[in-house]
C-alpha cells in the first residue's frame, strides 16, 4: 500500500474524523455522568457503580477481538458508523427507562451490556482509521491533534452532563441520541486511503490469534498496552467520583461534572502542548515516569477532602495520563503494518477497555470491602508498584529513545 499516491490524503478527512470522535465522546461522557448519578442515587453503594463498569466490560471483552478481525476484512467506516448507531439505540432505551422505570437499576444494567457490545465494535474500527487518513510522517502530530480534540470532548462532556442532569435524565439522553447519530453520519463521509485485504485461507479464529501473536512478539507494544492496563486498572478512581461528590466533598451533581472534567482538562492542556512540542527523545523512560506521576496524583486525590485540591490532583492525573496515552498510541500505530491494524487495535482496545471498565468494577468492589478512601489510595500505591515491576519485565520499552526506532513500513 506504500504505492498509493499522496492525493488520497485530504485535510478534510482528518477534520471529519476528529469531529465525529468529538461528538461521540461528548455523548459517551454526558451519558456516563447521568448513569453514574442515577444508579448511585438508586442503590447508594459503591458496588453498584462497579457493576456499571463490569456490565460494559464483559461484552467488550468477548467482542473486541472478533471486531478487530471484522475491521480488517470490511470497511472500518461502516463498522464504526453501525456501532455509533447502536449506541444511539442504547441512549434511546435509557431515555425510555428513565420515563417508565426510574427507580429500578437492573434494566439499566441490561442496556449497559448492549452499550458495551457497541463499544466493542466502535473501539477497533475507530482507533484503526487515523493511519489511513493522514500521511505516515504526519501520524504522530495528527494523533496529538486528535487527542487534544478527544480530551476537549472529555472535558466538556462531564461538565455538560452535570448541568444537563439538572434538567432531568430525559434531556441528557436526548442529547446523547443526537450525538451518536451525528457521529455515524459524519464518519460515513470519510475518504482517505483504503486497505484492500488479501484473500486468506485462515479461519476467523486463526486471524484473531494472529493479531494476538503479533502483539506478544513485540515487547515494546505488549509492554506499553499492558502497563496502561494494570496501572489504570489499579489506579483509576473515576468510578468512585459520585461517592466523592455526594458523601466526601459534598458538591452535588454539578460538582461531579467538574470532578469528571478535571482529568480531561489536564489531558487537554498536555495534548495541546504535545501538539506543538511532540516527544522525540527518551520515549520509553518518559512513559514510565508519567505513569508513576499518575499513581502519585491518585493517592493525593484519594486523601483529599478539599474540593480545589481534589480538582488539582485530578488535573495532574489527566495530564500525566495523556503523555502515556500519546506515547502508547504512537508506539502501537507506528509498529503495526496495515494488514494487522484492526486486530492489533482490537487487542489494544481490549486492554484499554479492561483498564477502564473492569477498573471501575475493581474500584467499586474494593471500596465496598475496605472503604472508598482506602480503595483509591491502595490503587495509587498499586500503580507505583506496577511501574517498578514493568521496568524490570520490559527493558526494550524502557530503552526506546525515539518513535523511529519501532516504525514499520506502511
Amino acid at each position: 500500500m506504500s504505492d498509493i499516491p499522496p492525493t488520497v490524503y485530504r485535510p478534510r478527512d482528518l477534520n471529519l474524523f476528529v469531529t465525529s470522535r468529538f461528538i461521540a465522546t461528548v455523548a459517551i461522557q454526558v451519558q456516563s455522568v447521568a448513569i453514574g448519578w442515577q444508579i448511585y442515587d438508586m442503590e447508594r453503594t459503591p458496588l453498584a457503580l462497579g457493576l456499571v463498569g463490569l456490565c460494559q466490560f464483559l461484552p467488550m471483552f468477548l467482542l473486541t477481538l472478533p471486531a478487530g478481525d471484522i475491521t480488517d476484512r470490511f470497511n472500518q467506516r461502516r463498522v464504526y458508523a453501525l456501532a455509533a448507531g447502536l449506541q444511539a439505540g442504547c441512549s434511546a432505551l435509557f431515555l425510555m427507562l428513565s420515563l417508565l422505570s426510574p427507580h429500578t437499576a437492573w434494566p439499566f444494567y441490561l442496556v449497559l451490556v448492549l452499550f458495551g457490545a457497541a463499544r466493542g465494535f466502535a473501539g477497533p474500527s475507530g482507533s484503526s482509521l487515523l493511519p489511513f487518513l493522514v500521511e505516515p510522517q504526519k501520524l504522530t502530530r495528527s494523533m496529538a491533534f486528535s487527542s487534544s480534540v478527544f480530551t476537549t470532548a472529555v472535558i466538556s462532556g462531564p461538565a455538560l452532563g452535570g448541568f444537563l442532569y439538572a434538567l432531568g435524565p430525559v434531556a441528557v439522553y436526548s442529547i446523547c441520541i443526537l450525538g451518536f447519530i451525528g457521529a455515524a453520519l459524519i464518519v460515513s463521509q470519510l475518504g482517505g486511503r483504503r486497505y484492500v485485504p488479501q484473500q486468506s485461507l485462515m479461519s476467523r479464529y486463526e486471524r484473531v490469534a494472529e493479531g494476538v501473536r503479533y502483539v506478544r512478539s513485540r515487547p515494546v507494544v505488549l509492554g506499553a498496552i499492558s502497563l496502561d492496563l494494570f496501572a489504570v486498572l489499579l489506579g483509576g478512581a473515576t468510578a468512585l467520583l459520585p461517592v466523592y461528590a455526594r458523601d466526601i466533598l459534598h458538591v452535588g451533581p454539578v460538582g461531579l461534572g467538574f470532578l469528571r472534567s478535571a482529568p480531561a482538562a489536564g489531558a487537554f492542556a498536555m495534548a495541546f502542548y504535545l501538539t506543538h512540542r511532540p516527544i522525540h527523545r527518551r520515549v520509553g523512560a518518559r512513559m514510565f515516569a508519567t505513569v508513576a506521576v499518575f499513581g502519585i496524583a491518585t493517592i493525593v486525590f484519594g486523601l483529599s477532602v478539599w474540593f480545589p485540591l481534589s480538582l488539582a490532583a485530578l488535573f495532574v492525573l489527566g495530564a500525566s495520563d495523556m503523555v502515556s496515552v500519546n506515547i502508547r498510541g504512537s508506539l502501537v500505530q507506528l509498529s503495526t503494518p496495515d494488514a494487522m491494524r484492526g486486530r492489533v487495535s482490537a487487542v489494544s482496545m481490549l486492554f484499554i477497555g479492561a483498564s477502564n471498565e473492569l477498573g471501575e468494577f475493581e474500584s467499586g468492589t474494593t471500596a465496598a470491602l475496605f472503604g472508598t478512601v482506602p480503595a483509591v489510595v491502595l490503587g495509587g500505591l498499586g500503580t507505583l508498584a506496577i511501574v517498578a515491576v514493568w521496568m524490570k519485565l520490559f527493558p526494550p520499552l524502557r530503552r526506546v529513545n525515539s518513535f523511529s526506532d519501532v516504525a514499520v513500513p506502511h
